[in-house]
């Protein structure tokens, strides 16, 4: 059975604690006796916990001491698998990413594997219905896109987050098609299919919800365990690697891997899970639900990554800032009591998504983010003429792009007729006479108003044209 991480930290309150300049750590006790450490090894699962980063753990009884104790011992090397079923991660695999980080910043070895070969077979855990087949080239072309953008993620936390005094473990990314691509179907079910026995396979709940739905579930999504349980196997022998991290609906495959090396090698190695990150509705934050909010710029930008989290609602603030962030917890409590003596600033939404913002997109991409809702909500023109021809089609993603020659005398009904803002004859004419059109954030009445360059034509040759309150159109200008 796993544990869950709040049961030990109960099991360690009960046993005692140890106080070192005032700030009170709890200990984890080790087979009956009390051991403390100053080390940031030693304190590292009541962090995640507190911070509501870890969940679960497995195998029970060695969560409670030997886990603790290998942690103690020194650097370990900890994984966690994505699988590039799309050619971005989202959030909701952010919080694994960051479960890495927090390892690797107190000096412990993190590998992220990316499924090159498993994607191609399909993880049935909290999914109702078979994937749809993922073909080879794709699975490829995804796995090296999600390479670029975990390799960021550890440069912007190295960069931007990590006190620089204290030694950070390594980053592995490897892709586990590398130790299949060349193996034979029968000499791999002979060497680990036969240490698999079917109950335990079976009774597995992510098995046990398929087969109970009327599709069914095929044999390939039935072996997906054993390639994951393997690819701990292998990390083990190869990495010694002894620890994986998953969502807590990769807790059955979390077993299988540690059944599996069990086994064949007698080592002892854990799983620790964490949260699913869910909606405000309760839905899981994924691809499948529709609802993706996704770590690429040319999927999510800086921009949009930002007001996701600036606009989570209260209740959820506090928690996401333990989650995703890595501010101390007592700042935490400082900017939650900041936002509560003044709610309408918003203080602590604006730390979160600024945090989040600078991990995943580096702090130009945070710069980004606040030009653009500058830009937007606070119609600056100034940050308007900042902008990039990127950050606007960012900004402005289903508003038209055009690129016009300026020719001498251009006025605003040409731009706006140019562009197909507003129709032809009389009507669009009125419309900009009416008020309808504004221009870099400025209504304009007059239709045979000729562009004035720094007042409808930015230094950085652009022009936002509106028409009414939501139809957008971008025009970069060309001289002749």
């Amino acid at each position: 059975m796993a544990a869950s991480i709040a049961s030990i930290c109960r099991y360690a309150s009960r046993r005692g604690c140890c106080s070192l300049l005032g700030r009170v750590n709890i200990c984890l006790t080790l087979k009956s006796k009390f051991h403390c450490s100053s080390s940031a090894h030693s304190g590292l699962l009541l962090s995640l916990h507190k911070r509501g980063i870890l969940k679960d753990s497995f195998p029970e009884n060695a969560a409670q001491d030997q886990l603790a104790r290998l942690l103690q011992s020194g650097a370990q090397t900890v994984y966690c698998g994505f699988d590039p079923t799309a050619d971005s991660l989202h959030v909701g695999n952010l919080l694994a990413v960051i479960g890495l980080l927090h390892f690797r910043s107190v000096g412990h070895h993190v590998i992220a594997v990316l499924g090159g070969a498993t994607a191609q077979i399909g993880d049935p855990s909290g999914k109702s219905s078979e994937r749809e087949r993922l073909s080879a080239d794709v699975a490829e072309a995804n796995t090296h896109s999600i390479r670029e953008s975990v390799h960021r993620i550890f440069t912007n936390h190295e960069l931007h987050f990590h006190d620089s005094s204290r030694p950070l473990g390594t980053v592995t990314v490897l892709n586990n098609l590398s130790w299949y691509k060349n193996r034979d179907v029968v000499g791999f079910l002979s060497e680990a299919g036969r240490h698999f026995r079917m109950g335990t396979m079976l009774s597995r709940h992510s098995v046990q919800s398929r087969l109970k739905s009327a599709e069914g579930m095929s044999l390939t999504e039935f072996t997906y365990q054993v390639f994951q349980a393997y690819d701990f196997y292998h990390l083990n022998q190869v990495y010694g690697c002894k620890i994986q991290l998953g969502g807590t609906d990769q807790l059955g495959n979390l077993m299988s891997g540690h059944e599996y090396i069990h086994k064949v090698s007698g080592e002892e190695v854990y799983g620790l899970t964490i949260p699913l990150v869910t909606s405000t509705v309760g839905d899981k934050l994924g691809k499948t639900a529709g609802n993706a909010v996704w770590l690429n710029r040319d999927k999510t930008s800086p921009f949009e990554l930002y007001q996701f989290f600036l606009r989570q609602p209260d209740a959820s603030v506090e928690g996401y800032l333990k989650l995703f962030t890595f501010l101390p917890l007592a700042e935490v409590e400082k900017l939650m009591e900041q936002q509560r003596e003044d709610p309408s600033k918003r203080l602590a939404h604006k730390r979160l998504a600024a945090e989040v913002t600078k991990l995943v997109h580096g702090k130009e991409g945070l710069e980004s983010a606040k030009r653009c809702t500058n830009a937007l909500y606070n119609s600056s023109v100034q940050a308007l003429e900042e902008m990039s021809d990127e950050e606007l089609k960012e900004l402005f993603r289903e508003a038209p792009f055009h690129e016009l020659l300026l020719e001498p005398g251009t006025t605003v009904i040409d731009a706006s007729r140019k562009v197909s803002a507003i129709p032809e004859g009389p009507r669009g004419y009125q419309m900009v006479s009416d008020g309808a059109v504004w221009i870099n954030h400025k209504r304009t009445d007059n239709p045979e108003q000729v562009l004035i360059p720094k007042l409808h034509i930015l230094s950085n040759g652009l022009t936002l044209l509106r028409v009414g309150k939501r139809n957008f159109y971008i025009i970069k200008w060309l001289s002749l």
